[in-house]
């Protein structure tokens, strides 16, 4: 198999539902396009919009501590900032993120349906050219699904790779050489992304993107078999431009 892209996706949403994409324009020293370029604050209004600082997750509704999150489905439209909840197909609550009405529309909604989870109101947070990714560093994140596989076989489940919510899908590569990359650059079509960390685990991967119940634990799953949390990769764009479905990926033992 030749080793390519197979996915991309974003999550407009910090916590909320993933969105494929057939292509995404991505610029040097940024991230993933519209990806968690808004949040869920939980309470305590830490984060100001005025003066952006990079948070840790649990200021805000996730995955790792509120799977219920997982049960609803979000639309996002990137033209106007159209936020759409649903649950099963029905539609519970819409708004415009832009606009201060548009927010309330969807606070009020969490508010109850995240009541039990709340440690206060919930507030919709975002700021020009902020993103809300568990790393402070502007990166996209990248999982080998035969890693994926390899896990899974492990641990006797079919694991959904949506779990590990990352940018960019590949495949193609033996399981976890992608652990080798790590300060050196691999190409994908015309952009050019340099390595640079592992992605550590959290419990936020053992929740079932389909379901949202959650199973087994995967990071303690990691550390019992390999004796590490690491899943997947993080890495800067180096070189901007289109990146696609399908587009062949040269890592370091590839290009050598």
């Amino acid at each position: 198999m030749v080793p390519s892209i197979v996915s991309l996706v974003r999550y407009p949403v910090k916590g909320m539902t993933p969105e494929k994409l057939q292509s995404a324009d991505l610029e040097a020293g940024e991230g993933m396009p519209f990806d968690r370029v808004y949040a869920v604050e939980n309470g305590g209004a830490r984060f100001d919009p005025q003066n952006p600082k990079w948070l840790p997750k649990i200021s805000f509704l996730m995955l790792m501590r509120h799977e219920r999150f997982a049960s609803l489905t979000s639309v996002f439209n990137d033209r106007d900032h159209t936020l759409t909840l649903l649950r099963d197909g029905k539609q519970l609550a819409k708004g415009n993120l832009k606009t201060k009405l548009g927010r309330q529309m969807i606070e009020q909604f969490l508010s109850a349906y995240m009541k039990a989870e709340l440690n206060g109101p919930p507030r919709i947070v975002s700021a020009d050219g902020h993103r809300f990714t568990d790393i402070s560093a502007k990166a996209v994140h990248l999982i080998n699904l035969e890693t994926v596989r390899n896990l899974g076989d492990a641990i006797g489940l079919e694991l959904d790779p949506l779990r590990f919510r990352a940018n960019i899908y590949f495949d193609g590569i033996p399981a976890w050489e992608e652990r080798k990359w790590v300060g050196e650059t691999v190409e994908c079509g015309e952009v050019t992304l340099s390595i640079f960390d592992e992605t550590g685990r959290c419990e936020a991967t053992s929740v079932a993107p389909q379901t949202a119940a959650r199973g087994a634990s995967i990071p303690s799953a990691l550390e019992r078999i390999w004796g590490h949390n690491k899943l997947g990769v993080y890495a800067k764009v180096v070189r901007g431009g289109r990146l696609r479905l399908g587009d062949i990926l040269k890592s370091p033992e590839t290009a050598s």
